[in-house]
């Protein structure tokens, strides 16, 4: 099978909510086209849908170094690096991302998350106000995200 096809298998995998096997799907590839970028961004869906937050980390920070105008992937790999515990990290890798960040309301409502965690609330509360007022929809998300409740009311 090429790589075209194993990227579609790996994904008709990932669409039935198995990633396991979307992630044995892309075992299948040569060690030099696991290392392709769709490849690698199909790995790491299928790793943080898995829950292999560690694995998704390594591979988020990966992606971000081959491509650090991505926004996302730093976005990616900070949440994977939050989700193993690892919320000093996480705030730090997703700073270090690139300037188009600053215009994505995820950046913004991941790093309040994460100053929250930390117990940064001054901070948590303006990225909170800066993601609520690009993207309004992400107010409702807040108000069931355990990483916020240490902030009582919502900005």
């Amino acid at each position: 099978m090429g790589f075209v096809e194993v990227l579609r298998t790996a994904l008709g995998w990932l669409e039935l909510g198995l990633p396991e096997e979307a992630l044995q799907e892309l075992e299948g590839l040569t060690a030099r086209d696991r290392m392709r970028r769709q490849a690698l961004e199909l790995k790491l869906v299928a790793q943080m849908k898995a829950g292999r937050w560690n694995a998704g980390a390594d591979t988020g920070r990966l992606l971000c170094m081959r491509e650090p105008k991505e926004p996302r992937f730093f976005i990616h790999a900070a949440y994977c690096l939050h989700e193993t515990g690892d919320t000093v990290a996480a705030r730090n890798w997703l700073m270090t991302g690139p300037s188009a960040l600053i215009e994505d309301p995820l950046f913004h409502y991941n790093i309040a998350c994460y100053h929250a965690v930390l117990g940064e609330r001054k901070q948590a509360r303006s990225h909170l106000r800066r993601a609520f007022s690009m993207d309004a929809s992400l107010r409702r998300r807040a108000r069931e995200d355990d990483d916020l409740t240490v902030l009582g009311d919502l900005p």
